[in-house]
């Protein structure tokens, strides 16, 4: 499977669960570059926090 990386605003490369930051107090999951805040698209945040470095 193709491994999901995702190039925030602020310049980071956001490739694996700990780039992410997760938007506590919602009912569904939300996701923040860890760098910068900014928040990442849904869908490429949910692939992304599954990912694992090896």
């Amino acid at each position: 499977m193709a491994r999901t990386t995702y190039r925030c605003t602020c310049g980071a490369l956001v490739e694996f669960k700990q780039d992410l930051e997760k938007e506590s107090g919602l009912t569904t999951r939300r996701w923040k570059c860890k760098q910068c805040g900014t928040p990442v698209p849904g869908q490429i945040g949910e692939k992304v926090s599954h990912q694992h470095p090896s």
